[in-house]
């Protein structure tokens, strides 16, 4: 397992080994003395997955204090342009993103910190996407910026989205709660 901290201060892109041979393959997605090395949660209190078609577009989602999460994505099934955006008001890359092509292939895992906005966008046929965050879901706290408020280079101008990721304020409206 390579763990490599992105341009994005604490956020860490992680390339598992993977096993494959005629039955299939065989992937590694959590290590505590690795995690712990690195200094990396690995306490997580909520476990979910997504089932997205192509040209889906899902974000920019976050919690805000006191329900924060740090949180680990990959994709189990297809691919997706996955991206973060640093909402961490004194980060050096505040405003700023970066972003990732995660598939079952290449079984990549993105470790994102507390104060970053997520979202993604299906690139195959359909993809599965997997979630482990550090807190429980808060209708109360969580929310989002507009997918489109921040010039993100997404595959389409017109992706499927939902009603309320559609109503999220502009990045440029935001007034964010978290610090660096």
């Amino acid at each position: 397992m390579k763990i490599t901290e992105t341009r994005i201060p604490k956020c860490y892109e992680i390339v598992p080994t993977i096993l494959q041979d005629k039955r299939g393959r065989f992937v590694k997605t959590l290590h505590q003395d690795i995690y712990e090395s690195h200094q990396l949660i690995i306490h997580f209190a909520e476990e979910y997955y997504s089932v997205s078609k192509k040209n889906v577009l899902r974000g920019l989602h976050f919690q805000v204090p006191p329900q924060d999460c740090t949180k680990i994505v990959y994709c189990l099934e297809g691919s997706v342009m996955d991206v973060v955006v640093d909402l961490r008001k004194g980060s050096p890359t505040y405003g700023e993103f970066e972003l990732f092509n995660l598939s079952s292939e290449n079984g990549k895992i993105i470790y994102i910190p507390s104060g970053l906005a997520h979202g993604f966008y299906v690139t195959s046929e359909t993809a599965i996407m997997y979630y482990k965050v550090s807190t429980v879901y808060s209708p109360k706290e969580d929310t989002g910026i507009l997918w489109n408020s921040v010039v993100i280079p997404w595959p389409n101008l017109h992706p499927i989205l939902s009603e309320r990721d559609q109503s999220f304020l502009p990045f440029s409206e935001f007034r964010s709660p978290f610090v660096y």
